[in-house]
């Protein structure tokens, strides 16, 4: 108990909720994210070939939770691009990822501690995405309870149900890869 009270990690968890979600774990959540698209089969070369569709992908691997809910809110799709420090944020990751000289950026990020870092963080941003999408739909719908539980789970899960969408941008379509068919754990 003693070692408890002398590590004071009430004041720990404290100041570390009190940390802004933006830009720490958004940068977390971007770098994992286009990294999950730098391992999809002909990426890189899309990148070289095409580099405005591979940066339309990186966006939708960043931000397809948001264009989800809301086609399903009804609410323009295009409405979380107004957000200029994420997508500015989301841009210059996607950058670094692809394009830093020497790929230096992507094997700092790849170290695999450093990755379980980000995957952590990741994970702590997909929560409070079911949680808002969660409340997002509660304005719209007081008593939808499955409207609720399908906007938490496309928010929580967007880049799985879009990929298929961006694998259809990349010239790679595997129909066998839908999400809704064959869901993932």
């Amino acid at each position: 108990m003693e070692l408890l009270s002398a590590l004071s990690l009430g004041e720990l968890a404290l100041s570390f909720s009190r940390v802004p979600l933006f830009p720490v774990f958004d940068l977390s959540y971007f770098i994992v994210s286009i990294l999950y698209l730098k391992y999809e089969p002909g990426a890189v070369e899309l990148s070289r070939r095409h580099p405005t569709a591979s940066w339309l992908c990186a966006m939708l691997h960043c931000f397809g939770s948001y264009i989800l809910a809301d086609l399903l809110l009804g609410e323009p799709l295009i409405d979380y691009f107004s957000n200029n420090s994420s997508v500015l944020l989301a841009s210059a990751v996607w950058y670094l990822i692809f394009f830093c000289p020497m790929d230096l950026f992507y094997k700092c990020v790849c170290f695999l501690p450093v990755k379980l870092i980000f995957v952590a963080m990741k994970e702590v941003v997909r929560v409070r995405k079911i949680a808002v999408g969660i409340h997002h739909a509660h304005h719209h719908y007081h008593h939808g309870w499955f409207v609720m539980i399908a906007t938490g789970w496309v928010k929580g899960s967007g880049v799985a149900l879009m990929s298929n969408f961006e694998q259809l941008l990349r010239g790679v379509w595997k129909p066998e890869t839908n999400e809704i068919l064959h869901m993932s754990l």
